[in-house]
């Protein structure tokens, strides 16, 4: 059964008067992404684009272009992250326009970012920018605003039911209530949904899958299933310590970095941020796939040191080859559980300040578009 590959898109490379007051004029994502610095030898930053360039997705342009290049390389459709605050949005205009103008005629859904904005990009409650509210009222205000998007023609679905993702489904207070909430004023409009959940930091499996009322799982890569969290806890038991106790105990990094470069070094090298993307690879394709109705995730790399002053993750040494074996394995390996669900999510199209891109760059170019396409169609 062939494989339908869903791209993870990013909305935010367009300014924003929200993003303006908080980041400074003109903010976007390409801000991040041009300040980068390698943080040691073969460090892959910064990590700028090629064909595509610096672009802004308020022009219709742009987003063809992308939608052009998805297509070719045999990519299904994008999941673009939808930002519903209590009744505001944010981002949200080129999936607006898309909707609007019917154009591009590719096959889109989305996926809700339930987390709060912080000034540290994790979703915490670290200096909140934006907070997440939750109430049945709002269920319903934010499932009946959907509801256009889901009647259009190029959203995807499973048997006529509109996909809709949540990316934290563990911070709702009562997910069994907002899902039947949100299928009740569904129906009333004559839709039934197909609800699925990213399996990632909180990945909590089939149980809480079918009783929270959702009919998939997502795996978002690398914090979905065998993620790397079980992968440096697995590598820790088997290497010897890499650093002093005194160094540990001085162990922020930008405190580490300015008493001792070199163990910083090390430390980058060898301990907990930094990990190998064939060790990882081979870790993950040795794990079972699990047996409840679940999408297998992939990522052609990760890397969220352009955000941060010292990296959360790095999956140093990825290649289109190694990302190749992944996908093969996915899908040699994975058996969809009807001819519509049939999904693979990519992690991700163009989340350029975590280091995982389709879209080409200076290094790569087109190769690992390239390799998804040459994978699929064997």
């Amino acid at each position: 059964m062939s494989l339908r590959p869903i791209a993870i898109h990013l909305p935010q490379y367009h300014p924003v008067p929200e993003n303006d007051e908080w980041w400074g004029k003109g903010f976007t994502e390409w801000t991040n992404v041009t300040k980068a610095k390698p943080l040691f030898d073969g460090h892959y930053q910064p990590q700028l684009p090629a064909d595509l360039g610096f672009y802004d997705l308020r022009l219709p342009e742009v987003r063809e272009a992308q939608a052009r290049m998805a297509a070719e390389y045999g990519i299904y459709g994008f999941c673009y992250y939808h930002y519903w605050f209590n009744g505001r949005r944010i981002l949200e205009r080129p999936v607006q326009e898309i909707f609007e103008s019917g154009k591009p005629d590719f096959p889109f859904m989305l996926c809700w970012a339930n987390e709060n904005w912080t000034r540290i990009w994790d979703g915490g409650d670290n200096e909140i920018l934006l907070q997440q509210h939750y109430s049945q009222e709002d269920d319903i205000q934010h499932i009946r605003s959907l509801i256009p998007y889901f009647k259009d023609d190029r959203y995807i679905k499973v048997d006529g039911k509109p996909v809709f993702a949540i990316y934290k489904s563990p911070q709702l207070p009562d997910v069994k209530r907002t899902i039947a909430t949100w299928r009740e004023e569904a129906r009333k409009e004559g839709l039934e949904l197909y609800l699925c959940r990213f399996e990632s930091f909180t990945w909590v499996g089939e149980k809480y899958v079918k009783e929270s009322g959702f009919d998939a799982g997502i795996d978002f890569q690398p914090f979905g299933i065998g993620n790397v969290n079980e992968f440096r806890e697995q590598r820790n038991k088997n290497r010897k310590k890499n650093i002093t106790a005194e160094l540990k105990r001085k162990a922020k990094l930008a405190v580490l970095k300015e008493v001792d470069k070199d163990a910083y070094k090390r430390m980058m090298e060898k301990d907990y941020y930094l990990i190998d993307y064939e060790q990882y690879v081979d870790y993950l394709t040795s794990k079972p796939f699990p047996d409840y109705n679940w999408f297998p995730g992939i990522t052609p790399g990760w890397d969220n040191s352009s955000r941060r002053k010292v990296p959360g993750l790095v999956l140093h040494n990825s290649t289109p080859g190694l990302y190749g074996k992944w996908l093969k394995h996915i899908k040699d390996n994975y058996k969809p559980k009807s001819e519509q669900e049939n999904f693979v999510f990519v992690n991700a199209w163009n989340e350029w300040a975590e280091g995982n891109h389709l879209e080409p760059c200076q290094k790569w170019g087109r190769s690992y578009l390239e390799e998804t396409k040459k994978v699929l169609a064997q």
